[in-house]
């Protein structure tokens, strides 16, 4: 229920889980005290296709004791649990917490798997193929959904394979990004760049940075307006990775390639993030993990004796 900006949804469902119990309980106690005036035959003097007879046996008293049962589990449980509403119950249950702890166990049994690989560099570690193996699954589960099976990323999800690195890809900072995840911001540049006219010479001059065919008079006009992106980019557009902006100069388009994707990029500006898992994944789990990305554009060193 914590999705919910106002609690009349908690309030509601736990309103209709408590008539719902309630309910059960006055339709037994009803049935139960409900006499139906039989015939001498035991019957109720129903017939149905001509000789179908309602017989007037009361309800089983095992079934009766599993309903009143069923309804004070029932209760009892919504004591226990957070089951109503926003109530968290006495036992203080909760999936999250659940879920911690399930992972944390999980963990402990896997520290003697991952204790071989942490002595590793990340450099080495990326030519041992048991551990690359582990590697592969982690990014399945963690990394693919953005990246791809084969990380090679999607439209606005970097490819992973093609050494070309918003923040750096050394090992450190392969880690460093893993771990603490990124914010990569393109502020809305239309206005610093000047007239829509003056943004499409810009685009122009963008694409031509990268060998691109264009309009060489509009990328000539272009040119002198890049200053305002200049402070990013570099006056020479090929970016900086302090800071995470992109090279112009390599041809590789995360947002689109075209004028019209640079003109929406320098209107609309951009915001991406990229995920912290330091929170979700343990420090060994994110050395084998960093092994394996910077084994996709790399080749791995040989271990020394």
């Amino acid at each position: 229920m914590s999705d919910f900006t106002s609690n009349f949804w908690s309030v509601y469902v736990a309103g209709i889980t408590l008539l719902g119990i309630l309910g059960c309980a006055i339709l037994l106690w009803a049935t139960s005290r409900k006499k139906v005036v039989s015939t001498a035959d035991n019957t109720t003097g129903h017939v149905w296709d001509e000789d179908l007879t309602e017989m007037n046996n009361p309800l089983p008293r095992w079934w009766m004791w599993l309903f009143v049962i069923t309804i004070v589990f029932a209760v009892l449980y919504l004591v226990a649990y957070p089951g109503l509403g926003t109530n968290p119950g006495s036992l203080g249950w909760t999936s999250t917490g659940q879920h911690a702890k399930e992972v944390a166990t999980a963990n402990k049994e896997l520290e003697p798997l991952y204790a071989q690989y942490t002595a590793k560099k990340v450099e080495e570690l990326a030519g041992d193929g048991g551990a690359m193996a582990v590697g592969e699954r982690l990014f399945m589960n963690n990394c693919a959904q953005c990246h791809g099976s084969d990380a090679r990323g999607s439209k606005g999800f970097p490819n992973l394979t093609d050494n070309d690195w918003l923040h750096g890809g050394t090992p450190e900072k392969i880690k460093e990004t893993i771990t603490q995840g990124r914010i990569g911001q393109m502020p809305v540049m239309a206005a610093a760049v000047g007239s829509p006219e003056d943004v499409k010479n810009v685009a122009q001059y963008v694409l031509s940075l990268s060998g691109n065919a264009t309009d060489s008079v509009r990328a000539q006009l272009g040119k002198s307006k890049f200053t305002a992106c200049a402070a990013c980019h570099g006056i020479d557009g090929k970016g900086n990775q302090a800071i995470g902006a992109p090279n112009l100069t390599d041809d590789i388009w995360l947002h689109g390639f075209g004028e019209q994707a640079i003109m929406n990029m320098v209107n609309n500006g951009k915001v991406n993030q990229m995920p912290a898992q330091g929170g979700k994944l343990t420090e060994a789990q994110i050395h084998v993990l960093t092994a394996y990305v910077w084994g996709l554009s790399n080749k791995p060193t040989k271990a020394t004796p």
